[in-house]
C-alpha cells in the first residue's frame, strides 16, 4: 500500500498524499498512512465518521472524485475544515472501490498556484493508482475478511528525500561559509542542520538545538504566530517570510523555503531603518492557529451546527470520540436531584438503564465532575475503583474514562463522560483539550436544550392549531399532509381545512401566512377561526376573503397572508374559488391530464381592508383530482415557480389512479426527498366521486392531516 501511495502522489505531482481505510463494521474512515506532511496536521481527521462532511468522505459516500481547487473553494464547501487549514491549496479525493464494495479513499494536495493541478491524463492516474489500491486491498484480506486500518498511521517518506544525494560534509562546509543564518528543518518542524551563524542569531549552540522544534527550543519564537508560518510553508508550498524580534532588540527576517523533503530557512538581520517595523508576514500566511488549537477549533466549528440535544450527541460521537480514539460517549444532565442521560454512543441499552437516575448525592465520578466543577480522568479501572470504590459493583464493560464538566456561563449543565475499551493513558496536553472542549459541548448542550424546549411549546402549538382529521364528506374523497421546514424551530404558517356545510357542499381551504415563528402560527390559527365563522354564517367565497382580509389589517400584525378558498357542489359537481395571492391550484382531470386553473388573484389578507376579491366557478366531474398546495412543495433554490409547478402537474398526473393517502405520500416524497425543507409545505387533495365509492373521505395526514414528524 505504502508503495502505490508514494507512486501515485509521484505520478500525479501531489506534494501530500493520504490514505483513508473503512474501518470494518463502522461507518467510519481511519488514517492509514501519509506522505510530504507532518501526521500532525492530519490530527482532526484520523478517524472520520461518514457522516461528517469533509472530501474524503463524500469520495466514499458519493462514490466520485472530489476535487477543490482553492482555500477559497474549501471555505464555500467545507467551512470547518477551512477553519482548520486557512492555507492556500488545491486538493483530490478519489474512493477505492473493488467491484460494488468501497474500500476506503486517498487525498492528494498540490499548491495553489499549480494551475489547474487535476487536468485529465492526472486524474486518470490518481483513479489507476485507487484501483491498484483497492485491488491490493481486496487480495490482502483474501477477498473475505475485511482488512483493518493500522492502530497508528503511519509517516511515510517521500522519495525525493530517501533519494537525496550529496557529500553531507561539503554540504555543511557550503552552509558555514555563507555570511547568513542557514537552518534546514525536515517536514515535522525538526532542526536537522545549522550552521554557526543561525546558531548565534537564535542565541544557542549547534548541539543544543540540533532535533529540536525552534518554537520549543528558542524562547522568543515560542508564538502561535512563528509556527503558523512553518504550517503555511509546508501545507501551501510557498515561500513564506516573518519577522521576529530578537530579546536584544535586533529584529530578524525568517525566509522559510519548503520542498517534499523539508524546509531551508535563511535568517538575516534586518536593515537599521526597518528596526522599529512590526514584525512582516508573507501574503501567503494567514491565522494563528496551531497544535491542539487546530484541534478545538475543528470541533467548535462542528458544535455550531448543532440545534437539538440529539444534534450535539451525533456531532459530538461523530468528532470527538474518534477524534481521541475513544470507542462509547454519554452525555448526562441534571434533572430532579438526579443526573439523566440525554444520549450515548457505543454502549448497550441495558447498561444505560443502570446508570440513568443517579442521585446527585451519590459518591460517582459522573457526579463529581457536575457538582465540582472539576474533570476526572482513569487510565484504568484500578484508578476509578481507588478514587470511587462504589463504582467496584458497577461495571460498563469498559477499561478508561474522562469525566468533563459542562458548564456554560457559570452553571453546572451535566457532564460528557468518554469511555475506552483498553487502558488509555490522558497526557497533558490531551486533558487540556478535553477540558477546554467540554466548556464548547456545554454552551452547544445549553442552547439545544433551550430550543428543544421552545420546539416542543412550538409543536403542541401547531398540532393544536391544524386539524386533527379531515371531516368524512359523502361524494367526496380527501387526503392531506403537512411537513415542517427543516430549519428553524419546525413550526410555519401554512395551514389547511375542510369545512363541511351539508350533505352536499363542502368548503376547503389552504393558505400560508408569512413567517415561521410561533406569531406566524397563531395568526394561521385566528386565519383558520375567522374563515370558518364566515363559512359557517353562509358568505360566499369572495366575501369569506374580504371579511376575513379587513380581520387581519384591524389586528395589525405585519404578517401577510395567502389564501386560496374552494366551495364544492356535490350535487353540481361544481367548484366556486376565491384567491388571495395565493398559488394557483391544479386540476387533474379522470384520464390523468393535468392543468392550471387561472384564477384572477387579489392582494394578500392583513394589506388592504378595501380589497376585493373575485369568485370563479369550475367543473370538477366525477374522478378528477381537485389539488391545493403552498409554495414550500414547488419553490426551490435555483429554479423558477412554474418549473416546480410543472412538477407537481406531472406528479398528479403519474399518481392520479392511486387512492390520495397513497399519493399524497407519494408525491410530497418525490419533491422533497433530494432537497432540505426551508419551507413548511401544506398539500390537500380533493376528489368528487359517486356516492357508493367515497370510502376514502377523511383520508390525510397527522393523524391524517399534519404529520409533522415524517
Amino acid at each position: 500500500m505504502d508503495r502505490i501511495v508514494l507512486d501515485t502522489a509521484e505520478q500525479t505531482g501531489a506534494h501530500a498524499a493520504g490514505l483513508w481505510l473503512l474501518a470494518p463494521g463502522e461507518n467510519l474512515l481511519v488514517l492509514e498512512c501519509m506522505v510530504g506532511m507532518p501526521l500532525e496536521f492530519a490530527a482532526p481527521w484520523h478517524r472520520i465518521a461518514l457522516t461528517h462532511s469533509v472530501p474524503v468522505t463524500d469520495a466514499v459516500t458519493g462514490r466520485v472524485v472530489v476535487h477543490v481547487d482553492s482555500q477559497q473553494q474549501l471555505a464555500r464547501h467545507y467551512p470547518r475544515a477551512a477553519l482548520v487549514l486557512p492555507y492556500d491549496f488545491a486538493l483530490a479525493a478519489a474512493p477505492l472501490v473493488y467491484g460494488e464494495e468501497v474500500l476506503g479513499a486517498v487525498l492528494l494536495t498540490w499548491p495553489a498556484s499549480r494551475q489547474r493541478p487535476l487536468t485529465s491524463p492526472v486524474q486518470d492516474r490518481l483513479e489507476a493508482g485507487c484501483a491498484l489500491l483497492a485491488t491490493a486491498l481486496y487480495c490482502a484480506r483474501g477477498g473475505s475478511v475485511p482488512l483493518s486500518p493500522s492502530d497508528r498511521p503511519r509517516a511515510l517518506v517521500a522519495r525525493s528525500a530517501a533519494t537525496a544525494s550529496g557529500d553531507p560534509a561539503a554540504a555543511a562546509s557550503f552552509s558555514h561559509r555563507l555570511p547568513e543564518g542557514c537552518v534546514c528543518l525536515d517536514l515535522q518542524g525538526r532542526i536537522v542542520h545549522l550552521n554557526p551563524v543561525a546558531a548565534d542569531l537564535l542565541g544557542g549552540t549547534p548541539s543544543a538545538l540540533m532535533g529540536t522544534l525552534p518554537w520549543e527550543s528558542v524562547p522568543w519564537l515560542d508564538d502561535p504566530v512563528y509556527e503558523n508560518r512553518y504550517r503555511t510553508a509546508v501545507i501551501s508550498r510557498h515561500h513564506t517570510i516573518f519577522s521576529a524580534r530578537h530579546p536584544d532588540g535586533q529584529w530578524l527576517d525568517f525566509h522559510l523555503y519548503p520542498d517534499d523533503t523539508g524546509i531551508s530557512v535563511r535568517i538575516t538581520r534586518a536593515e537599521p531603518a526597518d528596526t522599529l517595523r512590526p514584525p512582516r508576514v508573507s501574503p501567503a500566511a494567514a491565522g494563528t492557529r496551531v497544535g491542539s488549537l487546530y484541534h478545538l477549533m475543528h470541533l467548535a466549528g462542528a458544535l455550531t451546527e448543532a440545534v437539538s440535544v440529539k444534534d450535539v450527541v451525533r456531532l459530538v460521537s461523530d468528532t470527538v470520540v474518534p477524534a481521541f480514539d475513544a470507542q462509547a460517549l454519554v452525555i448526562l444532565t441534571a434533572e430532579g436531584g438526579r443526573l439523566r442521560i440525554v444520549g450515548y454512543h457505543g454502549y448497550p441499552a441495558e447498561i444505560m438503564q443502570c446508570f440513568d437516575g443517579t442521585p446527585l448525592t451519590s459518591p460517582t465520578p459522573g457526579v463529581a465532575a457536575l457538582t465540582k466543577g472539576t474533570p476526572g480522568f482513569f487510565a484504568n479501572r484500578e484508578e476509578l475503583e481507588a478514587a470511587y470504590p462504589a463504582r467496584a459493583g458497577r461495571q460498563d464493560g469498559k477499561a478508561a474514562w474522562a469525566f468533563l464538566p459542562l458548564i456554560a456561563s457559570g452553571r453546572p449543565v451535566g457532564t460528557c463522560v468518554l469511555a475506552y475499551n483498553r487502558p488509555h493513558i490522558f497526557p497533558a496536553e490531551e486533558r487540556a483539550a478535553l477540558t477546554s472542549l467540554s466548556g464548547l459541548i456545554a454552551q452547544a448542550l445549553d442552547r439545544a436544550r433551550l430550543y428543544d424546549a421552545e420546539h416542543a411549546v412550538a409543536q403542541a402549538l401547531q398540532q393544536s392549531l391544524l386539524p386533527r382529521a379531515l371531516p368524512a364528506q359523502p361524494g367526496l374523497q380527501v387526503a392531506a399532509r403537512y411537513l415542517p421546514s427543516s430549519h428553524g424551530m419546525d413550526i410555519g404558517g401554512d395551514f389547511y381545512d375542510l369545512i363541511r356545510l351539508d350533505d352536499d357542499t363542502v368548503a376547503a381551504v389552504i393558505g400560508d401566512v408569512q413567517g415561521h415563528s410561533v406569531t406566524a402560527a397563531a395568526l394561521m390559527g385566528q386565519v383558520r377561526t375567522a374563515i370558518r365563522a364566515h363559512t359557517t354564517a353562509g358568505a360566499v367565497p369572495h366575501e369569506v376573503l374580504a371579511h376575513t382580509n379587513r380581520l387581519l389589517t384591524d389586528l395589525d400584525t405585519g404578517l401577510f397572508t395567502s389564501c386560496l378558498y374552494v366551495r364544492i357542489d356535490l350535487t353540481t359537481h361544481t367548484a366556486c374559488l376565491a384567491n388571495a395571492g395565493h398559488l394557483p391550484p391544479l386540476l387533474t382531470a379522470p384520464d390523468g391530464t393535468t392543468v392550471t386553473l387561472e384564477l384572477e388573484s387579489g392582494l394578500l389578507l392583513g394589506i388592504d381592508p378595501e380589497a376585493a376579491y373575485t369568485d370563479r366557478e369550475v367543473v370538477l366531474p366525477p374522478e378528477s383530482v381537485l389539488t391545493l398546495y403552498t409554495d414550500g412543495l414547488v419553490e426551490r433554490v435555483g429554479s423558477d415557480l412554474s418549473t416546480g409547478i410543472r412538477a407537481l402537474s406531472d406528479s398528479l398526473s403519474t399518481y392520479h389512479q392511486h387512492a390520495l393517502d397513497s399519493a399524497v405520500r407519494l408525491i410530497t416524497q418525490k419533491l422533497t426527498v433530494e432537497t432540505e425543507r426551508t419551507d413548511d409545505i401544506a398539500l390537500l387533495l380533493l376528489r368528487p366521486c359517486r356516492r357508493q365509492e367515497a370510502t376514502g373521505a377523511g383520508r390525510g395526514e397527522p393523524g391524517t392531516g399534519n404529520d409533522s414528524a415524517s
